[in-house]
């Protein structure tokens, strides 16, 4: 039965990527009516998150932004089918690449740089990021439990050269490549909620108390490596703009938490901007600060 699931997948990730235009997103909109209507996928939760985020916002204004969430989700999980077995020409049409420039200063300065980026738009276009930058393009990623599923995603994600590493290697890594003089990007998903155990770092983000990630900038201190945020930006179904934005060029000397504030605060206006294309289904505010931990 396994075995025949996975042919049934393959097929329909193959359909949904020789579909047109139309066909694609009219699916897309079945799958909404699916979602939002009939079995109401975390309506609740993304009400709430909502509600915490914004709460000078009207319940209708919450209410249409739930709406427009739950339409962008149907996008980006029939997108994301389709990405896997869809043809690399057709997957370039879907991106536009703002800012390249950056790229190629710091491949110039023989910078390596570590990308941050989040649940924003369809952050798995970045798959395409190898197309943009000299850089080696290392992507973390975490394994999923579904051998078949992980097997096919990870083809997805590597279909434009890009390296892809666990998080507990991936510093390893990059100093490997660094060793043998190759310049990598390091891209990482920055606005996860880290595990209960290692939930040390708290600041208010979107209105509530969040504990954040601190890797991006454990890594960059490290290496000295450059620090650019990729903004995924959803301009109409099936296009996206990635606009990428120089943080840091040297961070070895960058105050405690600088980096991890920055990145989150652009992350947070870019939120406030467009709501309805941030991940507001993931359960972001599960875990709830210990006093004796400070809040920054």
């Amino acid at each position: 039965m396994k075995r025949i699931g996975g042919y049934l997948f393959q097929g329909t990730s193959w359909l949904l990527s020789r579909a047109p235009h139309f066909i694609l997103y009219g699916i897309a909109d079945i799958t909404y009516i699916f979602l939002f209507y009939i079995i109401g996928y975390r309506k609740k939760i993304v009400y709430q998150n909502l509600k915490n985020s914004f709460p000078e916002k009207t319940d209708q204004e919450i209410k249409s932004i739930r709406k427009k969430f739950f339409h962008h989700l149907s996008d980006i999980f029939i997108e994301n089918i389709a990405l896997i077995e869809m043809k690399p020409e057709r997957i370039r049409k879907m991106v536009e690449f703002k800012n390249q420039e950056i790229f190629n200063n710091l491949y110039q300065q023989g910078k390596s740089i570590v990308g941050v980026t989040s649940h924003y738009g369809n952050w798995e276009i970045l798959i395409t990021l190898p197309l943009f930058t000299p850089h080696t393009t290392l992507g973390v990623y975490k394994p999923l439990n579904n051998k078949f599923f992980d097997r096919e995603f990870y083809k997805m994600r590597a279909k434009f050269g890009e390296v892809l590493v666990t998080m507990k290697d991936a510093y390893r890594t990059v100093l490997q490549f660094n060793q043998k003089n190759k310049l990598t990007i390091l891209g990482l998903i920055s606005d996860q909620r880290p595990p209960k155990r290692s939930s040390n770092y708290w600041t208010t983000f979107l209105n509530q108390e969040t504990p954040v990630f601190l890797g991006p900038e454990k890594i960059a201190k490290k290496l000295n490596a450059a620090v650019i945020y990729t903004h995924v930006d959803k301009i109409k179904r099936g296009k996206y703009l990635l606009n990428t934005t120089l943080l840091f060029e040297e961070t070895r000397n960058c105050k405690t938490n600088e980096i991890t504030e920055t990145h989150l605060r652009l992350l947070e206006k870019y939120i406030q901007e467009k709501p309805e294309y941030w991940l507001w289904s993931h359960k972001r505010w599960k875990h709830k600060r210990d006093p004796e931990i400070p809040i920054h």
